[in-house]
């Protein structure tokens, strides 16, 4: 019986040879994720996995006289069944050793892993189209710049030793705009420092520029085209309005270096970034416009082969091979391939096939979230789309269930991945994709014949632009509608835990949905699963919440967020809430806000405009009322300050003299003066809030603009100090033995580059008797009223042998004027022990339970302040 007749008969056979190439499929991805991770096997796994090879055909040929008529026959006939599979995965696996092995040492130059720290000359060839980035210079300044994939091609030390080598890495250049940046394929040379990345990662190494890369050479006529292309096609979406015109390179082309932080938040949110990366689909409709074209024009069948693969290569070369491209047009490739030999090409075993081929071609591409976001999200269609679609019809017309199931089925193939990359749940993307999925195709084709219009005919650059305009400001309100609206980010079990998790209940709702028999056990599962998904959520979302919520002391007057190297603190009185920056990110300030139950903000500070303290100023948008801001120093300041006005908010610039209040808390800014020449660090706008608890808050002011702030008028004591730019070594000892305060806030990141806190201000404070209280140690550090007492509370301990530990029993800061006692304090024993450092009561294992308790420290209130010296 020939193979064809087989299959006609056993339809199972045909989903059986549909699979075939799965397992080794998996196998190569599994064994390529390992080895690149772990680089040092691969030589005794290329043993291994030859001698499997060997023993699998030597089993092969030597079971093939084996008698099927008895059992053992039978059973050995199985085995011989699954060698062939063995084999494929053996040789596979001996295929990715072989290129680890050859391709480890390439990404390793001798010269740059003995000069990591110096700064290097380097020649690089551009591969991937500028981003914009920025970060926290060291004086804490907000720098701006790019970041573009570059291979390495040769790296010279000051002596003049050199090393030619062909190695990936991600280049760093500050103060560069984006349309300054060299083009794809141009070769630049640049000093640059170097860090190595993880074995795994698919760049070696992170390069960070001094200066701007001069370019050496201009890129070949093979790639100037396309980045003449881009570039036109970025310049005329610059005068669009709205999302629309930084969705459309995106839409188009897959660039997305014109999206801004807040599009980008929004269309992860709701499940629509997929959409400005280039797919399959954008692929599919290139290769069939190609075809379509070559039939109009009466070729022939290889001629039309030909010219669409000419296609697809152009194609490629204008969007860059990302990994997400190279996966959809390795798999073109071989559909055109399959079509020329006149061979059926069905979905599972071309992407198999095409999985296989590039992992053994670039094992590091196994470590690629994007390249395996882009593969589960294909598998998930060709597998679940049909399926589902005949599920859901029982329920509604087979038209709407098609449309559902198709964003239904990459959904749930993806949500694993997702939930390593964000430990969260997206419940809107569905309905999100529905709304804007439509509108992705229209703005890809009408995009690609912009792109070539405009090339052909400049002055219709513009206009053609506009027609793909429509559909992209369409997907960009439908994200920004879905990321607002509540609960559009559910967190869900985070690291490996959690996406196994996923995976299990995946996969249980698909078999409950899809399975044909055992309605009964069907139905026990559906409720195991219901039970499942509500006790994760009662357990881990609201019981989790709940018990944050409940460990935090509920009459709280401060709150110093751990946003890592930044600072935004809270400051509350009665319902009134106060914001003083937002920390260099969106996340960590949203989950303090949401930890401390901040829907609105009544006052919003931006002391100055470094991005460790504006940087999470997305997630402040739309929430606070009134803004005061500190003097901006440029374009970039003035933008922001430009987002916050379009918010919404009232903005104004602080000056020394500004007051009002915050429930019954009285604010003053004290600095800086009117018409201050000063910008950035010095001109930070400072703080005091009066009431039932004073607090002084210093931006990043340095000592010589603490003395002008003494200078300007009369500090006096008071409980809390926000110290001055993250604990460095720039500040005023006199400053701080005026404020005599009994407790000392340090917003720091852990294991920060910059030497935060130093142990010049950590001397000041001691001898100033005012207790620190670090946010890398201590984690969220909240300031309440208990009674007569100012607690101080934190969410964990210091490490030991700090000198800040709070996980000391309760200690009573006693302010006078003439000095500071430290006393440990029991509420139920009413003993002290003047005199005797609090760890020590610990360590003598003091009985009271109160005392024995997380993160507490007493700090004493005044009645009335002694007058300033």
């Amino acid at each position: 019986m020939t193979e064809s007749r087989r299959k006609a008969r056993h339809p199972a056979f045909t989903r059986w040879a549909d699979h075939r190439l799965t397992v080794p499929a998996v196998f190569a991805w599994g064994a390529a994720f390992v080895l690149v991770a772990q680089p040092g096997v691969a030589a005794s796994v290329l043993l291994v996995m030859v001698g499997c090879l060997s023993v699998s055909l030597a089993l092969w040929r030597a079971l093939a006289s084996a008698e099927a008529g008895s059992r053992r026959g039978r059973v050995l006939r199985r085995v011989r069944g699954g060698l062939p599979t063995l084999a494929v995965c053996a040789g596979i696996g001996a295929c990715i050793a072989t290129a680890v092995l050859v391709l480890q040492p390439l990404r390793e130059p001798p010269l740059l892993v003995d000069s990591a720290q110096q700064t290097l000359s380097a020649e690089l060839e551009v591969l991937g189209t500028p981003s914009e980035t920025a970060h926290s210079g060291f004086g804490g300044e907000s720098v701006s710049g790019v970041r573009f994939e570059a291979t390495l091609q040769r790296v010279q030390d000051s002596a003049g030793s050199s090393d030619l080598t062909s190695t990936r890495v991600l280049l760093f250049v500050d103060n560069l705009a984006t349309v300054d940046a060299p083009v794809v394929g141009s070769t630049i040379r640049v000093d640059a420092r170097f860090r190595p990345t993880d074995d795994g990662s698919q760049t070696a190494w992170l390069a960070f520029a001094e200066g701007r890369p001069q370019t050496i050479q201009p890129p070949g006529w093979q790639l100037a085209w396309a980045a003449d292309l881009r570039a036109r096609f970025a310049d005329a979406a610059r005068g669009l309005p709205g999302d629309g015109a930084e969705l459309v390179p995106g839409l188009a082309l897959g660039d997305d270096s014109l999206v801004d932080a807040s599009l980008d938040e929004a269309m992860k949110d709701s499940g629509l970034s997929h959409l400005t990366a280039v797919s399959g689909a954008n692929c599919a409709i290139v290769i069939a416009g190609a075809f379509l074209l070559a039939g109009f024009a009466g070729l022939r069948r290889g001629a039309r082969l030909g010219a669409a693969g000419a296609v697809l290569v152009l194609f490629v070369i204008l969007v860059t091979p990302q990994p997400s491209v190279i996966r959809a047009a390795a798999m073109a490739a071989i559909v055109l391939v399959s079509i020329g030999a006149s061979r059926s090409a069905r979905g599972m075993p071309v992407l198999c096939l095409a999985v296989v081929s590039l992992i053994v071609t670039d094992p590091w591409l196994s470590h690629s979230f994007g390249f395996a976001l882009s593969s589960l999200a294909t598998a998930g269609l060709l597998l679940f789309t049909r399926p589902l679609t005949s599920a859901l019809s029982r329920w509604m017309p087979t038209w709407l269930a098609a449309v559902i199931a198709v964003p239904l089925a990459a959904q749930l193939a993806c949500q694993p991945v997702l939930v390593l990359l964000t430990p969260t749940i997206a419940p809107y993307s569905i309905p999100a994709n529905l709304l804007a999925a439509p509108a992705a195709p229209i703005a890809t084709v009408v995009g690609l014949l912009a792109c070539l219009v405009g090339a052909l005919i400049p002055p219709l650059a513009v206009q053609t632009v506009w027609l793909c305009w429509l559909p992209a400001a369409w997907i960009g309100a439908v994200a920004r509608f879905f990321a607002g609206a509540p609960g559009a980010r559910l967190p869900w079990v985070p690291g490996l835990v959690g996406a196994l998790l996923v995976l299990v209940l995946t996969a249980l709702a698909l078999w409950v949905v899809l399975a044909s028999g055992t309605p009964r056990l069907r139905r026990i599962t559906a409720v195991f699963l219901v039970a499942a998904v509500v006790g994760v959520y009662g357990g881990v979302l609201v019981g989790g919440t709940i018990a944050l919520r409940l460990s935090v002391p509920q009459n709280w007057r401060i709150a110093a967020c751990d946003v890592g190297q930044g600072d935004a603190v809270l400051v509350r009185s009665g319902d009134a809430i106060a914001l003083i920056d937002t920390g260099p990110e969106p996340d960590a300030l949203r989950a303090c806000l949401d930890r401390m139950q901040i829907g609105r903000i009544d006052l919003l500070v931006l002391t100055h405009f470094d991005l460790d303290h504006i940087g999470g100023i997305g997630t402040a948008l739309g929430r606070a009322d009134a803004v005061l801001v500190g003097p901006t120093d440029g374009g970039a300041d003035e933008r922001v300050v430009r987002r916050v006005v379009e918010s919404g908010a009232t903005v104004r610039q602080a000056a020394r003299g500004d007051r009002g209040e915050l429930g019954a808390l009285r604010w003053d800014v004290l600095w800086p003066v009117v018409d201050t020449t000063l910008r950035g660090n010095g001109a930070s706008v400072t703080l005091r809030f009066s009431g039932d608890i004073d607090a002084l808050f210093l931006g990043d002011l340095g000592e010589s603009d603490q003395a002008q702030l003494m200078a300007e008028g009369r500090i006096g004591p008071v409980d809390v100090v926000k110290v001055a730019h993250h604990g460095s070594g720039d500040q005023s000892a006199e400053l701080y033995n005026r404020i005599h305060a009994p407790a000392g806030i340090i917003s720091v990141g852990a294991d920060n580059d910059y030497g935060h806190p130093n142990d010049r201000i950590l001397e000041i404070l001691a001898d100033a008797s005012t207790r620190v209280f670090r946010t890398d140690q201590l984690g969220l550090i909240v300031v309440s009223i208990e009674g007569d007492d100012t607690v101080v509370w934190s969410e964990r301990k210091a490490a030991a042998g700090a000198a800040s530990a709070v996980s000391a029993p309760p200690s009573r800061l006693d302010k006078r004027t003439d000095r500071v006692r430290t006393r440990g304090y029991c509420t139920r024993r009413k003993t002290n022990g003047e005199g005797l450092d609090p760890a020590t009561l610990v360590g003598a294992g003091s009985p009271c339970a109160r005392c024995a308790g997380i993160g507490h420290g007493v700090v004493s209130r005044r009645a009335q302040h002694p007058a300033a010296p």
